[in-house]
């Protein structure tokens, strides 16, 4: 068996890691798993991954979690273009990506559980939180442009890096459920556009196809309601929105 990817393409890390490995011309089987439908919480898919996390990738007998370290791993096995995970920009890709973790990743994913998945299962957000994720993408926001982006083309380089895939997946991810988060920023506009291009109109339509007809879903009534045996992960996720 050759390299399978569980990917859930309306998750962002997800979507990072199938671009990198499609944008790189790396041949894998993918194996959806609906998050939302309860498919990471079956006896099949624990038995490939304990943790019942997504994305995980399986190599032969070689499991990885994580979507950093497994596109770290596809870089180094595959050997892709150097641009991705320059040696002598790692520990600036890893600056980016550690600060990622606490201000990107934790933060522009809170507008899909508030306007999409909550509203399914009938709890509430208190306003007051949904304002102060506002702020706190607006903060992260202005750190990007200024410590990380600065007059570079890109977050650590003057080419693409992980670091600029991982960053520009999360911020898809509010901007699809209509978030204006770029205007009155056109250096960050002018940097994913960049992005946007380097990945080309067909692939960035292949990745987002999921995540940009989310609100056409909810109109409609056909995003699926969680099952019962994933609704304590939700409001675990829902406690932890600051």
């Amino acid at each position: 068996m050759g390299l399978e990817l569980y990917l859930d393409l309306l998750s962002q890390p997800c979507r990072a890691v199938y671009i990198f490995a499609k944008k790189n011309g790396i041949p894998f089987e993918l194996r959806t798993v609906e998050i939302f439908k309860g498919q990471h919480v079956t006896k099949e898919f624990s038995q490939i991954n304990s943790i019942q996390k997504l994305p995980t990738l399986k190599d032969g007998d070689f499991v990885l979690t994580e979507s950093v370290a497994i596109l770290i791993y596809l870089s180094t096995k595959y050997q892709t273009a150097e641009h991705w995970y320059p040696p002598e920009l790692q520990f600036r890709i890893h600056e980016y990506l550690g600060w990622h973790a606490d201000h990107i990743r934790s933060t522009f994913g809170v507008p899909l559980w508030t306007q999409v998945v909550i509203p399914l299962i009938g709890v509430k957000v208190p306003e007051e939180k949904v304002e102060r994720n506002k702020t706190l993408m607006d903060q992260a926001l202005q750190k990007l442009e200024d410590k990380f982006l600065g007059c570079k083309a890109f977050l650590v380089s003057q080419e693409m890096t992980l670091a600029d895939l991982m960053a520009f997946e999360e911020l898809m991810q509010p901007m699809a459920l209509g978030c204006k988060l770029l205007e009155g920023r056109p250096k960050l506009a002018a940097w994913h556009k960049r992005v946007e291009t380097f990945l080309g109109a067909e692939l960035f339509q292949e990745a987002h196809g999921v995540i940009l007809s989310v609100m056409e879903q909810v109109a409609n009534k056909t995003f699926p309601v969680p099952p019962p045996e994933i609704l304590p992960k939700i409001m675990f996720r829902i406690a932890r929105i600051p």
